[in-house]
């Protein structure tokens, strides 16, 4: 996916589809053991993003969320980020300036020492 040049005011429509491709590449991967489904949860109306989980490992019940990214006040915000390299960096890659990335599982008295936009 080709990066973005952010200069004035984001254009939204492109972090939409930014979020939804970088979700859905997750999603396809297949789970490891068990028979699990990961899938994508997209609400365009309110800007909420979900990457999810659900189905049996052997005997265990495997469900929840791996990510939840929210688009917010001309923000990209990260609330949970259960991949192990996070979207974070994806995002970045992709152009999206880090002023305008927040990481909401951070208190917000950390977020201050992440390098990304506080609130």
């Amino acid at each position: 996916m080709e990066a973005l040049e952010v200069k004035t005011a984001p254009n939204l429509d492109q972090w939409r589809s930014l979020l939804e491709k970088i979700l859905s590449d997750y999603a396809k991967l297949p789970y490891r053991y068990g028979d699990v489904a990961t899938y994508l949860v997209v609400d365009q109306d309110r800007n909420h993003f979900l990457l999810m989980q659900e189905g049996w490992e052997e005997n265990r019940r495997v469900h929840g969320c791996l990510v939840h990214a929210e688009i917010r006040n001309q923000k990209i915000w990260i609330h949970y980020d259960g991949i192990e390299g996070g979207i974070a960096n994806e995002l970045t890659d992709l152009g999206v300036p880090k002023d305008h990335i927040v990481l909401a599982f951070h208190a917000p008295t950390v977020r201050q020492y992440t390098g990304y936009a506080i609130d």
